[in-house]
């Protein structure tokens, strides 16, 4: 008997579903007070029913999730999925809603990929109500819990979303029970040059990279970069390393080496940095001045972004007054 594959803890909320249990015996009152010695007539079990849920479509006949955010399904990946398939079976339905009359996939289009190479006629699927942006929502969480889907790819999800349905990212971050920070930080890459979007979508360059290089802000500055990355196998580190020392060299020119290399070696401010990054979900940079004197400079790319940006430090001042109170 094979276990049902159990979904991530996103997903199940989004779903309304709950984890697999075990069945219960049903005993009658009479048997719970029955008299030590006495026979005692076996329990009732409950029978299983069958899931009236899941139906059997004809795969030629489910379209496409117009929501879905992956856009790379790898043949290796499906070829091997489908000769599981055909040596295990499918393990869990695919999900699908009725859009005018037509069912329309939600979520399991590997699944349902496989099965079309494996040359089935019908998949099983399990019948859902579902409105456009549960749709949308589903198949988000579905593809970032599996890891299938590229930073650029996942970044691209989160702007259509956060532009169809006008929510900010803590709305989303709220729906998708994940941490805002790391829908900024993802969202911060589509700021990059397309050239090095491409990159990162082809593995090239990691998210990493490509995150290292946005305090250049000059699009020439960074396609240069990343083709040193490339050309060369810069490590993350290195690339940051270096993205600072040309920043340090354009703000203070003055300044000897020696001194430009103990101020990027300040681990204090570089992790005070990635704190403020972290807290407030967007880019921060702190350059540092003579005489303990520096500067913040926080970006934001849009009015929205700006009030609540206003809105998250007006707060951490409040709520530092209360303390202090």
């Amino acid at each position: 008997m094979t276990r049902k594959k159990r979904l991530g803890r996103g997903l199940e909320n989004l779903l309304n579903t709950t984890r697999d249990t075990e069945p219960l015996e049903t005993i009658s009152i009479s048997q719970a007070f029955v008299q030590p010695g006495a026979q005692v007539p076996p329990p009732v079990v409950e029978a299983e029913k069958p899931d009236e849920d899941i139906v059997h479509l004809n795969v030629y006949e489910i379209e496409d999730n117009p929501f879905q955010p992956r856009r790379v399904f790898g043949e290796t990946e499906i070829a091997s999925l489908a000769e599981s398939l055909k040596e295990h079976d499918i393990l869990q339905p695919i999900l699908v809603r009725v859009v005018d009359g037509r069912y329309q996939l939600i979520s399991g289009e590997r699944r349902l990929r496989a099965a079309i190479k494996a040359n089935w006629q019908t998949i099983p699927a399990r019948l859902r109500e579902a409105d456009d942006r549960l749709v949308s929502e589903l198949a988000i969480v579905e593809n970032l819990q599996r890891k299938d889907l590229n930073p650029i790819e996942k970044a691209l999800s989160f702007r259509r979303y956060i532009d169809e349905h006008f929510c900010t990212q803590e709305d989303l971050a709220n729906r998708l029970k994940i941490d805002r920070s790391t829908i900024a930080n993802l969202m911060r890459l589509l700021e990059l040059p397309q050239r090095i979007q491409t990159s990162l979508q082809e593995g090239k360059v990691s998210a990493g990279h490509a995150r290292a290089l946005l305090p250049l802000g000059d699009e020439g500055a960074q396609l240069e970069f990343c083709g040193k990355i490339i050309a060369e196998g810069l490590s993350v580190r290195d690339t940051e390393r270096l993205v600072a020392n040309k920043i340090s060299e354009e703000d203070y020119p003055d300044n000897n080496r020696a001194t430009r290399r103990k101020r990027n070696r300040d681990l204090q401010v570089e992790s005070l940095q990635q704190e403020l990054k972290a807290a407030l979900g967007t880019k921060v940079l702190i350059k540092q001045g003579a005489k303990e004197r520096g500067k913040i400079i926080i970006h934001y790319t849009s009015f929205k972004e700006f009030e609540r940006l206003k809105s998250a430090i007006e707060g951490e001042g409040a709520s530092g007054n209360q303390r202090a109170a």
